[in-house]
């Protein structure tokens, strides 16, 4: 699969197969829904797609397996909405006629800056989190309360999530030759870069999964505040 690298295909299968397990054909029309429509819109960014390794699966779609096999349709569809959201609005920002701001100091960064938002990147993210709450809305098993708001609220909390801490604690690199920066702790430039910001283990992939595990906690909790 063209979206995946083999690794990738192993991981996704995995996660499919929890999520079925734990919330049937309804948990997993609910992931493919993410899937597809983020890899469609990374597709359309960058006019040849992505291939998603294992840790990225794992980053984007362990907090809904979890969910899944703890039998919580909240938290399996809080993580995905969170997914969604910070997915379509990092490709849909990509179109922005104007560089991204930092979230936390509202300054200009360079485009593809962890924390960055744009107008279009936000609508996108927005829209994101509230294609999934009505996805979740429509799907629940039986027994389940509809949560249309519930789920695009976290949805939106764990976009946020993952921006402030792209801004904050990621981990960023820079090269001491030429001051160019990264923020991957492997990149050389005119020579091994070093860790200038925020932890050397929280690199894009972990924020993701942060973001992830906020969106499932805010749907948990929610449901259970709300019953």
């Amino acid at each position: 699969m063209r979206w995946l690298t083999p690794d990738g295909l192993v991981a996704a299968l995995a996660v499919g197969a929890a999520v079925w397990w734990g919330l049937g054909w309804r948990g997993a029309a609910l992931l493919l829904a993410f899937f597809i429509s983020g890899s469609l819109l990374t597709q359309l960014a960058t006019g040849r797609g992505g291939r998603r390794n294992a840790r990225q699966v794992i980053a984007n779609g362990g907090a809904a397996a979890l969910g899944a096999l703890l039998g919580s349709w909240p938290a399996a569809a809080g993580a995905l909405a969170a997914a969604a959201a910070d997915t379509w609005a990092t490709e849909l920002g990509s179109f922005s006629p104007t560089p991204p701001r930092l979230i936390t100091s509202w300054a200009r960064v360079p485009r593809g800056t962890s924390g960055g938002i744009t107008a279009p990147g936000t609508a996108g993210g927005l829209a994101g989190a509230l294609a999934m709450g009505a996805l979740a809305h429509l799907l629940p098993p039986p027994g389940t309360a509809p949560g249309f708001t519930l789920i695009a609220a976290a949805g939106i909390a764990g976009m946020l999530a993952d921006s402030l801490l792209g801004a904050t604690g990621q981990g960023v690199y820079e090269c001491a030759a030429c001051a160019a920066r990264s923020e991957r702790a492997d990149t050389i430039c005119h020579e091994p870069v070093r860790l200038i910001r925020g932890w050397r283990w929280l690199d894009n992939d972990a924020v993701n999964l942060v973001a992830t595990l906020v969106g499932a906690c805010i749907g948990l909790l929610g449901s259970r505040f709300s019953s």
